[in-house]
């Protein structure tokens, strides 16, 4: 006979969702300016793209030759 219910160990609710955290500041994210928690960080986001901040580094020999 085991005394272990079928609910031990499952999560407390199912329609729980986590909080999204801005990728800036770490403050929890705003529904309006989702994944950032305010236009400030949105733009701060944009600004980085934009001057070069946020680079994929490519190693050599990754080009591709146009002959």
């Amino acid at each position: 006979m085991s005394d272990e219910s079928p609910d031990r160990g499952a999560p407390a609710s199912k329609s729980a969702k986590p909080i999204r955290r801005c990728p800036i500041c770490n403050r929890p994210a705003a529904e309006a300016v989702r994944p950032f928690c305010s236009p400030r960080c949105r733009d701060v986001d944009l600004h980085r793209w934009l001057s070069g901040s946020y680079v994929i580094p490519a190693a050599e020999g990754d080009e591709d030759d146009v002959e």
